[in-house]
């Protein structure tokens, strides 16, 4: 277990090469120069094993760069039991992917299990789009929309004196 004063965040899609990595390169980076004082370890994972020890998607990298964010020492992991013990905020990117976690997830450690996007202050919805499949706008939608969600969840920590 984690002790009082750090928080840990898991961020959950479902390859973990586009939406989590990217919700973690950008919540590492957002933190470290709006609230560096709060003691936060941040990660990514999937909920299926598609691409265990990959890098983010390359187009994902690119759109992130593009925005000052760097991925390249993320790699793609699956989600693990002990996850839900080590962290206190497992944040699924879309419904299927908090519907997965919930079913892996003990009873008594659901409440840690949330949607990203009820953290932005406008959510369009509450699932992050999978720009796998797409164009190229996908991945900056994916950034604007784990921008805001990012923003909203550091508020939130600070608002908690974390």
């Amino acid at each position: 277990m984690n002790s009082d004063s750090k928080i840990n965040i898991l961020f959950v899609c479902m390859g973990n090469i586009c939406r989590s990595p990217t919700a973690e390169g950008v919540f590492r980076k957002l933190l470290a120069d709006r609230a560096p004082h709060l003691d936060v370890e941040v990660a990514s994972a999937g909920t299926h094993a598609y691409h265990v020890g990959e890098p983010p998607d390359q187009r994902a990298m690119q759109a992130a760069a593009e925005r000052g964010f760097d991925l390249s020492s993320i790699r793609a992991r699956r989600v693990e039991a002990s996850d839900f013990e080590k962290f206190n905020f497992v944040l699924a990117m879309d419904e299927d992917n908090f519907q997965l976690l919930i079913e892996a997830c003990p009873e008594a450690l659901r409440p840690r299990v949330g949607m990203f996007l009820d953290f932005h202050a406008n959510p369009p919805g509450r699932n992050v789009p999978d720009p796998y499949y797409g164009s190229t706008h996908g991945f900056e939608h994916v950034l604007d929309l784990v921008e805001g969600a990012s923003l909203g969840l550091i508020d939130e920590l600070e608002k908690r004196g974390r």
